[in-house]
């Protein structure tokens, strides 16, 4: 079995490649969290369509559908192929965004409601080919990769919290204050979507380290690399890998790389199931009236990515990363009592205590993420850590979808429907 930590000393890039890994993390989340953080004007252009749950369902059904599509033919495909297409999605859907606005000049009609929902999908179907795509590809890498790329995840968040609270500031008093802000903001996401796109297209493949890595689960069968060793120079080794007999190639099956680590899939999924039951609908529909206002939900969602993001760092100081499965298993089946809290804090408490639930919903959420995607791939060689990578992110969008379902049940009896 291949260990991701043997670098061979002098080999260069690996701080640079953190940073790159960041930024790619970034980008696979800010379209959606974009559209996630300018809810609250969506929900002044379609005030009787629920948009924050009925997007949220869109998105995450297109994505499941998709991941688990490739996730079962990921040792056929080309990561490079999936991730460049996955981020050109990403950046057409952004731009779309401003265009639909534009054109509808901000009315609320059914027909840019419907066309809106379109453009969600085309986010969920880029969600799936990025999200397997990176996680997949990083997982034979070194732990601190994965790492880097999970907490690009929560920065996403986090930037697009504070860079709403900032240009809803900025119009907050001037006339359709609330779409110049939106769009402003649409705007900044398709900027760093292209960019993105620019930086895994012409510098992440040609990293010495990311090459080392590359070519290493090259030898040991992964077909998914050769065309992101072509593209880093190394032609010879990029046909040596297609013309790979898969007879030779070792590798545990699916199953049995699923038998071996249902319970990091499962904990993935229970997770997210908590998570997306709560974030974001609950947050915007059923919290009540506070005395800040309109700025209620803008600061609750910041609050949970501003701690999502913060906690995705935390295992990267190793006396702090949780490695027992044991552990990890507890706590995620602890924070189903967050539900409960949340529905009490709402009913009966004030906004300083939703507040403190938020956080601590977001911190909860980055840290065990991030430590199970560490622990996971410990062991396996290229294909295996590949395809395992491939299965978690099932579990992991199947939990959002499933929470984001679970999510309309706080609309009984609340006279929503």
């Amino acid at each position: 079995m291949s260990n991701p930590e043997d670098i061979p000393s002098g080999l260069k890039g690996k701080n640079v490649a953190r940073l790159v890994c960041c930024i790619l993390g970034v980008g696979s989340l800010v379209a959606w969290n974009a559209m996630l953080t300018i809810t609250d004007y969506y929900y002044q252009v379609f005030p009787k369509y629920h948009p924050s749950r009925v997007l949220t369902i869109v998105y995450q059904l297109v994505a499941n559908v998709f991941i688990s599509t490739l996730a079962y033919k990921e040792a056929k495909l080309s990561t490079r192929f999936r991730n460049i297409l996955g981020y050109s999605l990403y950046t057409a859907g952004t731009f779309c965004l401003i265009i639909l606005d534009l054109a509808s000049h901000g009315n609320g009609s059914v027909g840019a409601y419907i066309v809106l929902c379109l453009i969600v999908a085309l986010f969920g179907l880029a969600d799936a080919f990025v999200q397997g795509g990176m996680v997949g590809d990083l997982s034979f890498m070194c732990p601190e990769f994965i790492q880097a790329f999970m907490g690009g995840l929560g920065i996403a968040g986090a930037l697009t919290s504070g860079l709403r609270l900032i240009t809803k500031a900025i119009f907050d008093k001037s006339s359709d204050g609330l779409r110049k802000g939106a769009l402003l903001f649409i705007g900044i996401a398709t900027l760093i979507e292209l960019g993105c796109l620019i930086l895994y297209v012409t510098v992440f493949a040609k990293l010495p380290i990311v090459k080392y890595y590359r070519s290493k689960a090259g030898k040991e069968g992964a077909k998914s690399v050769a065309a992101d060793l072509a593209a880093a120079g190394l032609q010879d080794q990029a046909q040596q890998v297609q013309q790979m007999d898969e007879a030779n190639i070792i590798r545990l099956t699916k199953k049995q790389l699923l038998r071996q680590n249902i319970d990091h899939g499962l904990n993935l999924f229970m997770i997210y199931v908590v998570t997306l039951s709560i974030f974001p609908g609950f947050l915007y529909e059923n919290t009540g009236k506070h005395r800040l206002g309109d700025w209620y939900a803008p600061v609750l969602i910041a609050m949970y990515n501003g701690w999502d993001s913060i906690a995705r760092f935390i295992p990267s100081v190793k006396i702090l990363a949780m490695e027992s499965r044991k552990w990890i298993t507890g706590c995620v089946i602890a924070r189903f009592l967050l539900v409960p809290a949340f529905y009490f804090t709402a009913k009966y408490a004030d906004q300083g205590w939703m507040i403190f639930l938020t956080s601590f919903l977001g911190l909860s959420n980055g840290y065990l993420t991030v430590c199970i995607f560490s622990i996971a791939p410990k062991g396996y060689n290229g294909p295996e850590s590949n395809a395992l990578g491939n299965l978690l992110c099932v579990f992991l969008l199947g939990g959002i979808f499933a929470g984001v379902c679970l999510g309309w049940l706080w609309l009984i009896g609340n006279g929503s429907f």
